[in-house]
């Protein structure tokens, strides 16, 4: 189990690129220590000069979007490998939804595996959005209903989002994988059940020999 999805108002930053990849994501070199800092290591070689100093241009090294928690980003989201660390490297940091057109299917079975919202939006809420906040870095709080599907900035702009119903269902429990598969233990049960009463001859083959 993990701590329930709830609604809430953070910052939200613009990052409209198609095809950003795990790597540019969490760069290798961030992945050679199981004490690396991922929080840093986040758009790491984007961030980050060869000196290690920060690139000021870069959208999450600017206030406010320094402190995000939404980041809307473009089509193919997160294509390249199956790096895993890629989802826990955007939470490290303190963002809890990517919002995107399309994300690569690994990615976003990773994201939501460990509690990250990967919300499906319109490629053309998605410019609006963008353009609004880059605009209105000021005013750059966006409220996040994943029970309603909606993301909110201001009185003015509401976009939906689409989002799997058994996804959206687990984040808003809190269920990790572990926990969605016992909530269908009397399902799974009934089945082993009766297949042991179908094919007696299968359970017995594998079944675990006794010590002599």
């Amino acid at each position: 189990m993990r701590k329930p999805f709830t609604a809430f108002r953070g910052i939200a930053a613009p990052l409209p690129l198609s095809n950003v990849n795990t790597d540019a994501i969490i760069p290798s070199d961030y992945l050679r220590s199981e004490t690396t800092d991922l929080a840093r290591g986040l758009f790491g070689r984007w961030r980050f000069d060869a000196e290690g100093k920060e690139r000021p241009d870069f959208v999450l090294n600017r206030p406010p979007f320094r402190r995000a928690e939404i980041l809307f980003a473009g089509e193919n989201f997160g294509c390249g490998s199956s790096r895993e660390a890629a989802a826990w490297a955007l939470q490290r940091f303190g963002i809890r939804v990517v919002a995107a057109p399309s994300f690569a299917d690994i990615f976003y079975e990773n994201a939501f595996r460990n509690g990250l919202l990967a919300a499906v939006v319109a490629p053309d809420d998605l410019a609006a959005m963008v353009a609004a906040l880059e605009a209105h870095p000021d005013d750059a709080q966006v409220e996040v209903d994943l029970a309603s599907q909606t993301l909110v900035r201001g009185n003015a702009a509401r976009i939906g989002f689409q989002v799997p119903a058994f996804r959206r269902e687990a984040l808003l429990r809190g269920d990790d994988e572990i926990a969605g598969t016992l909530r269908h233990v009397e399902t799974i049960g009934r089945y082993v059940a009766d297949d042991r009463a179908r094919r007696g001859w299968a359970h017995r083959a594998i079944a675990p020999k006794e010590n002599p």
